[in-house]
């Protein structure tokens, strides 16, 4: 018996230690500096990548996500499943074994989360604060979203651009945007989206979004590349507490287009309701 109750000890030590390890942090990369000027070729290059493959319009996969805040750092395991533009899911996993914790939905105005472990039904607005509370970043939905697809669709026209520049191999463009600026970090060889940087009007950074590990898929009998990992990185913080909010996503297998997820969400049974507006932070977290 005293075997038995060391071996179960031991299991709940990795259970409970397995979030924490290998820990992944954001991968900066160098920006380009050197300004040029602006050609027909980058403007038809700027629009090829800013529709960000249009063909793409639903995914489901599997992916280890790590969360890191300035109060704690966690890593789970989350299988994805998303309608672009409109409602996602995300079933959260954690431990060695795995084992379920948090099934999420988003639509575009609420936000659902069933903490499994104690059956509490978390049910609020989709706003910042509610996603900083849920992922750990208060990106917005939509900028969430297309970065869990991998492909972030730019608004901006060209006639937007303020400058270019090159350097380490890409292209940088700055573009005028309703808040600030962003500025777009372009591969011209893979004509792929390398990082999403936004500033706000005083020219200060807040979000970055990095890309990497491009695979090429056929998606609606076009050949697509879509990042395998997607690095989400915010300054600013909801809860007014200081420092970097980071998130990052690492696909270990997924599929496109294979059908649209249900709108609705089905309401677990018996489980008490909490007002997630309300709630300071949730027990997974």
């Amino acid at each position: 018996m005293k075997r038995i109750g060391l071996m179960v000890w031991v299991l709940c030590l990795l259970v409970f230690g397995a979030g924490c390890s290998e820990f992944r942090s954001v991968g900066r990369q160098e920006l380009p500096a050197e300004q040029i000027a602006m050609i027909a070729e980058y403007s038809d290059l700027y629009r090829e990548v800013a529709s960000a493959s249009p063909a793409v319009v639903s995914l489901d996969g599997y992916a280890d996500v790590w969360i890191k805040t300035p109060t704690r750092q966690k890593r789970v395991f989350c299988n994805i499943r998303l309608n672009r533009g409109a409602e996602a899911r995300m079933i959260v996993s954690a431990g060695l074994l795995g084992w379920p914790v948090a099934d999420m939905f988003f639509s575009r105005d609420s936000l659902y989360v069933h903490d499994l472990i104690n059956n509490l039904l978390f049910v609020g607005s989709n706003n910042d604060e509610n996603l900083e509370k849920m992922l750990g970043v208060n990106s917005g939905y939509r900028l969430l979203s297309e970065s869990l697809l991998g492909l972030v669709k730019i608004s901006e026209p060209v006639s937007a651009i303020r400058s270019v520049k090159k350097g380490a191999g890409n292209l940088m463009f700055t573009v005028e945007s309703l808040t600030g600026s962003k500025e777009i970090v372009i591969d011209p060889v893979t004509r792929t989206l390398s990082a999403l940087l936004l500033k706000n009007r005083e020219g200060v950074t807040t979000t970055e979004v990095h890309f990497r590990n491009y695979e090429t898929l056929t998606i609606a009998a076009q050949r697509t590349l879509v990042p395998k990992e997607i690095d989400m990185l915010l300054y600013n913080s909801g809860s007014g507490i200081k420092g970097e909010h980071q998130l990052v996503i690492s696909y270990d297998e997924r599929s496109f287009n294979k059908g649209t997820l249900s709108a609705t969400f089905s309401m677990p049974k018996r489980a008490r309701v909490i007002n997630l507006d309300e709630a300071k932070a949730l027990p997974w977290m």
